[in-house]
């Protein structure tokens, strides 16, 4: 069983130990004397490690994941979650909606608030070296492991909020009422605080977990790891010399933000990202690429690159700690199966149906992102028909491997890269699901579209294959496949890494060779050959310029980790949110059955991202009058 599995096992059983005591931050310990008794023993500690571990946000459930939050994903209207709520703005000031600061949802399926995960690691801090039966190498490694996950919540909650107080002890008991009060800081100070507690702790890491009862620990790779993330964001227009908060300031009237952009802050990016990728190299880790035997129907096709890619992007998400996952989390007890079935088709015919709901579609948006087979966007490849995308063709032979040769289907969907097929269905494309080769018929009335009136369908048309096991079965929740999801895997230290290079020093062979380490995996053409084709690039030589490079970086990432959770974050760290979550949802006329119907564009949502005020998550107001000290994010 691994770490993650125990973790959640035993986690209730330590909820009576450190419980909350209601403060706005949670910092002030309460229960002293059972604290003593949970680090007398080795085995009572690990409950209280286990618990920072529990406060961990978990991407892969279905209601209160920041995966819904953005223009990724749309569910049909009476099937609404925490995310897609946030999206079509409702947020409120007095009941926020995914709240990390005051936390969120009901108990055992919503998020608790990160101060009180950062009061639990300030516990074992503080108390480990009680235990009577541990060595110190174990104390100094557990202690470190509440310092990362220490850091980890802090950089959660100055993600979401901007500038926040730091907590780096826990208050005593005896604390005055003003010491309580604490104030924000700068977040220059909250990154340069995040970032000495992760330097700190690396050196009593193990370099590398290697035991499967273990996968999920922190180890330094995980710890450098993280470290890279946060050395981007800080880099990053939205933290990096934002003058939207030129006059945000405290209640003591000091200003919590630099607006004055700093380059350096690309280059400790930069050099953070590429110890962490030289780190996990050196460690063992790779670019996942599937090894194992395809299923019987895909077998003889195997050796063609478009089945290939196909595979190695797919596992690359369902194969449980692969070569590529650097940290993943895994929640048996409430949230792991809900995303799965949420995205998972029916199965006609299938006298069980309750773990497919077949709810979950990407948007139109995100089928227009991902790049043409020769590795371009669509409207820069001359190849492609882009004008007239949306129009309906018939499938010629060359398409074989993705969609029905002789059925009829938008030009859209044809001539697209490797990832396309992996992480989209799409009306006669195919879908290797339920351990089976499908046939996609989606219009209204057909074998896998809309049935009538009924709410569990895909609003868009489109169905998402990424983040399903292709051999989970949703006839029982118990037949649904379990994967690791990736809170970080290599790629992302690629595209780390290429971004930050970018930004520092401009296009290099590093950075191409870092975009092409992704794309080769996947099948699709290398940048200099993409961009450097006179015959079909609009934008000729478009990677030889920053800006034309950074273009290029951003919607490689956004294809890349499509649906794992980063886009939301991603567009507001580069201050271009209002540009994508401030428009119209949009998919296909999924209640019609006819071709020509069919195939139209409508409306199926809407997106509300006002700026700068959504930039930042409100913080509730309950919390700003318990503690007048707090000031309110601007324009809440």
């Amino acid at each position: 069983m691994s770490f993650s599995k125990q973790l959640f096992a035993i986690v209730l059983t330590t909820a009576s130990f450190l419980s909350s005591c209601g403060d706005y931050l949670d910092i002030v310990p309460d229960k002293t004397q059972e604290v003593d008794l949970l680090f007398e023993r080795k085995e009572a500690a690990y409950k209280a490690l286990a618990t920072c571990y529990n406060h961990l946000p978990t991407n892969d459930a279905f209601y209160g994941s920041f995966v819904m939050a953005s223009d990724e994903l749309a569910i049909p209207s009476v099937q609404q979650t925490e995310g897609t709520d946030l999206m079509k703005g409702n947020q409120s000031a007095s009941d926020p909606i995914m709240g990390y600061w005051s936390g969120y949802g009901a108990t055992g399926q919503g998020q608790s608030s990160l101060w009180e995960g950062i009061r639990s690691c300030n516990i074992l801090i503080d108390n480990i070296d009680l235990v009577k039966d541990m060595t110190t190498v174990e104390k100094e490694m557990w202690k470190a492991e509440a310092q990362v996950l220490k850091a980890q919540f802090h950089f959660l909650l100055l993600r979401n909020y901007g500038p926040i107080p730091i907590v780096d002890v826990n208050l005593p008991i005896s604390a005055s009422e003003e010491e309580v009060k604490v104030l924000r800081n700068t977040t220059d100070a909250c990154f340069d605080y995040i970032v000495n507690t992760l330097n700190t702790a690396i050196k009593s890491l193990p370099l590398k977990v290697s035991s499967s009862n273990d996968f999920g620990r922190i180890d330094q790779v995980i710890a450098t790891s993280i470290k890279s993330k946060v050395l981007l964001y800080a880099a990053s227009p939205l933290f990096n010399g934002n003058s939207d908060y030129e006059n945000f300031v405290d209640a003591k009237g000091n200003k919590l933000f630099n607006t004055t952009t700093d380059p350096k802050k690309w280059e400790k990016a930069m050099d953070a990202s590429k110890e962490a990728l030289d780190l996990a190299i050196a460690t063992g880790f790779s670019l996942y690429t599937f090894s194992d035997s395809a299923p019987e129907f895909d077998a003889e096709d195997m050796q063609a690159t478009e089945v290939k890619s196909l595979y190695n992007y797919r596992y690359m998400i369902a194969e449980r700690w692969n070569s590529e996952l650097i940290w993943g989390a895994s929640n048996p007890v409430n949230s792991w199966w809900q995303f799965q079935a949420s995205l998972l088709m029916k199965k006609p015919g299938s006298s069980s149906v309750e773990a497919a709901w077949q709810w979950v579609s990407p948007t139109l948006r995100m089928a227009e992102l991902y790049y043409t087979k020769n590795g371009l966007p669509i409207s820069e490849d001359l190849s492609f028909d882009y004008n007239n995308r949306y129009e309906v063709t018939t499938i010629p032979a060359s398409e074989k491997f993705h969609a029905q040769e002789g059925e009829r289907t938008a030009k859209l969907h044809l001539g697209r890269e490797p990832r396309f097929y992996a992480s989209l269905g799409f009306d006669r494309g195919i879908n290797r699901t339920w351990g089976e080769k499908w046939n996609l018929k989606m219009k209204s009335g057909e074998i896998h579209g809309r049935k009538g009136f009924s709410n569990d369908y895909l609003a868009t048309g489109y169905s998402l294959k990424k983040m399903v096991h292709p051999d989970s079965q949703g006839d029982a929740y118990n037949k649904l496949i379990s994967y690791a999801w990736p809170t970080i895997r290599l790629g992302e230290l690629y595209l780390n890494y290429a971004e930050a290079a970018n930004e520092y020093n401009g296009p290099s062979q590093e950075v191409y060779d870092a975009l092409n380490a992704i794309r080769s995996r996947s099948g699709v053409n290398n940048v200099e050959d993409a961009w450097s084709n006179l015959a079909l690039t609009r934008s000729l030589n478009k990677h030889l310029d920053k800006k034309g490079l950074k273009e290029i970086i951003q919607q490689e990432r956004m294809i890349e980790l499509a649906f794992e959770g980063h886009r939301y974050h991603d567009l507001r760290r580069w201050k271009i949110a209002e540009n994508h979550l401030n428009t119209p949802v949009k998919g296909w006329r999924v209640n019609e059955s006819d071709e020509a119907n069919y195939y139209q564009i409508q409306e199926v949502g809407q997106r509300i991202f006002e700026s700068p005020r959504d930039y930042f998550h409100p913080i509730k107001i309950l919390e700003l009058t318990i503690n007048n000290n707090l000031v309110q994010n601007p324009d809440w």
